[in-house]
């Protein structure tokens, strides 16, 4: 199982808790993660990433083991941390502006 944390708006339109745990197909991607939870939370389709494309929008962010993961090909294997649970996959919401 994965740990994945999602931001409040996110939660509040899922109805889900912030963190939440996921069984994720071999091999462990940031693909299959994303594919597993809008497989179980249909709602979050599209908010994370562009349903064309499979790009992350662009105010989104992927955080895991203090690195930034936002930039990393969706098919780069998740760390051995997260993989473990040990850690929590992040998605966070980006705010621009000061």
């Amino acid at each position: 199982m994965i740990r994945v944390e999602l931001p409040s708006g996110l939660c509040a339109l899922a109805r889900i808790p912030r963190e939440i745990a996921l069984p994720i197909p071999e091999p462990p991607t940031q693909r299959a993660l994303l594919d597993a939870l809008e497989a179980a939370h249909p709602v979050l389709r599209g908010t994370i990433r562009d349903p064309l494309s499979q790009r992350r929008r662009p105010f989104i962010r992927f955080f895991a083991c203090e690195q930034d993961f936002s930039h990393c090909s969706p098919d780069t294997p998740l760390p051995q941390a997260v993989i473990d649970g040990k850690e929590c996959f992040m998605v966070v919401g980006a705010i621009a502006g000061g």
